[in-house]
């Protein structure tokens, strides 16, 4: 079910603390600039399983980023160069690829060598507004405060995608049958998503159905714009729910992730009344029992425009009764 409004009092299936990341790590290959071979995460919800050395069928007319396609237990896979994206040069020549499933899409990804899976503390991934790689959504510290502890570049999936798939990842939202989204005067939506893909988007698709938005990169800077809107509402006498009656975030972000962030507005009177959506490209049932435990009244996998807007609607409706 990729849409699933949650009832009151719903219980959690069992799910990794939302204080942290569960990352797999690996390389790509040497940088062709800087010569060094860095170490790269991706979230291990999304990888199905690890193949080595998969027969690859070549596609004709496609991106300088496809290897081909996967026969992977009698399913055909498309097969991303993910070192070739990321300007590496492989070195083992083991041909690892990781399957993975998000985002309503399966695809793999090949990478030089898999090292392990690490648990890392949210607090202990930073923006990445400043890497020299678009294709990087966040680092994290491995070794918390430590001053030579190991860096991991985390990968955003969203945009590695975009450049493979421009066609299907890219902004660009058909308008027809979208819902319009009526909201009273003065009042936003707030959306909250580190992928920079992402939010375009979302914004492409809040435009198409009128509805009013504020945009935010990571749970932390959701938080700060909340507490500044509480303030805003209490100046002028009225409800934080009256400027913002809906959040809509992405579970994983630097710094504070998703799971927090819906805790922290569901658990502070200020809010009360406020929706939270969650949008993510995690579709397990595990991460959807763990979104329904922490407050949040609904959960959609991305990205289908309509079903977005039709949730938005629904769950502001439902607020209101």
């Amino acid at each position: 079910m990729s849409t699933t409004p949650f009832a009151k009092g719903a219980k959690a299936g069992t799910h990794t603390s939302d204080t942290k990341l569960e990352l797999m790590l690996f390389r790509l290959g040497k940088d062709r600039q800087s010569g060094q071979q860095e170490i790269f995460g991706i979230n291990v919800f999304k990888v199905r399983e690890i193949v080595v050395n998969p027969q690859l069928t070549n596609i004709v007319n496609s991106t300088q980023f496809m290897k081909g396609l996967a026969n992977v237990r009698g399913q055909l896979i498309p097969v991303i160069d993910l070192p070739a994206a990321a300007g590496c040069v492989p070195q083992s020549g083991m041909g690892i690829v990781l399957v993975t499933e998000f985002s309503r899409t399966t695809q793999a990804f090949m990478v030089d060598e898999v090292l392990e899976i690490v648990h890392v503390e949210w607090q202990n991934v930073q923006s990445a507004d400043n890497s020299a790689s678009k294709l990087v959504t966040g680092v994290a510290r491995l070794d918390g405060d430590a001053p030579n502890g190991r860096l991991v570049q985390v990968i955003d999936v969203e945009q590695v995608l975009r450049e493979v798939f421009p066609q299907g990842h890219g902004p660009g939202v058909d308008a027809s049958g979208l819902p319009i989204i009526s909201l009273p005067a003065g009042a936003s939506l707030l959306c909250v998503d580190d992928s920079s893909v992402a939010r375009l988007l979302i914004e492409e698709s809040l435009k198409a159905m009128q509805a009013p938005y504020i945009d935010a990169k990571n749970g932390k800077d959701a938080w700060n714009k909340l507490e500044s809107l509480a303030q805003q509402a209490k100046n002028q006498g009225k409800r934080v729910r009256d400027l913002v009656p809906l959040v809509l975030t992405d579970l994983e972000m630097p710094e504070m992730d998703g799971f927090a962030l819906t805790r922290a507005i569901k658990q502070d009177a200020r809010f009360a009344g406020v929706a939270v959506i969650v949008h993510s490209s995690l579709t397990g049932k595990a991460s959807e029992g763990h979104a329904a435990s922490v407050g949040a009244d609904a959960y959609l996998a991305k990205f289908a425009p309509r079903e977005l807007g039709e949730t938005i609607r629904d769950t502001l409706e439902r607020m209101e009764s």
